[in-house]
């Protein structure tokens, strides 16, 4: 197949697609492109290969959140969660440059090389939330990039937070997070701490907002319900710490 039978389909596709964008067979094939076409303007240089039937333009500088979105296409349940969501809300200052991405899923997969390569990110589909919560309660796309990916929204990005203690999250940095974190829903926090299904979220939640003095600790403490149970929970980590939260 000659690159000269089509002069202007090539054209239309750096002009269709913007720059710093992943595009897949799918995305190619909207605008036209064949995989054989495809696979012609890859050995013909107008088309890079990132990985398994996903491309780029070559001499391309991806950009954040079009791989972000182009996850989202592909992983159920993806979203920014935890520290990095309540950054990205504004909530959390002076955010360390070497901290990654956390980026959450429903789905138990290994992220694309390629995203790996460009981007510190961290992927955890740890299961949260009981699936009797609504679906993408508590996501939703920042004001100004309507369409976006999703990114949790503080209430639940608290509980992201909270259930990387001692596996990815250092315990005082953690509560240093959440002392600041004083005007949450408590609306919002109770639909969501009645859903969690892990006991060191619910109690740390709880036990952090009571000797904290955050306004929200009695509903939390309200809403978390069983998961306080009535004896200690203790936990020591791979880094020697000792986490141990009351009833």
């Amino acid at each position: 197949m000659a690159l000269t039978k089509h002069p202007n389909l090539i054209r239309r596709l750096q002009t269709a697609a913007p720059r710093g964008i992943p595009l897949d067979h799918h995305d190619l094939a909207s605008l036209g492109v064949s995989s054989a076409l495809a696979h012609h303007y890859l050995k013909s240089g107008w088309l890079a290969r990132l990985g398994r039937g996903v491309f780029m333009f070559p001499n391309d500088t991806l950009r954040e959140q079009a791989c972000l979105r182009f996850l989202a296409r592909r992983i159920p349940g993806f979203h920014v969660g935890g520290s990095t969501a309540l950054a990205w809300r504004g909530i959390r200052h002076n955010l360390p440059t070497h901290e990654p991405l956390w980026l959450w899923g429903d789905a138990k997969v290994r992220l694309p090389a390629w995203i790996s390569e460009r981007f510190r990110v961290r992927y955890t589909a740890r299961r949260l939330f009981a699936p009797g919560l609504p679906k993408n309660f508590g996501l939703q796309s920042l004001p100004e990039n309507p369409g976006g990916v999703l990114v949790s929204v503080p209430e639940r990005a608290l509980l992201e937070l909270l259930s990387a203690v001692g596996i990815h999250q250092g315990i005082e940095d953690a509560r240093n997070i959440v002392e600041g974190l004083r005007a949450l829903r408590p609306e919002v926090l109770a639909i969501l701490l009645r859903h969690v299904v892990r006991v060191k979220v619910a109690r740390l939640c709880v036990q952090w907002g009571e000797e904290l003095n955050l306004p929200w600790a009695g509903t939390a403490r309200k809403a978390a319900g069983k998961q306080l149970g009535h004896s200690r929970w203790t936990a020591q980590f791979k880094d020697g710490t000792t986490l141990i939260l009351k009833p």
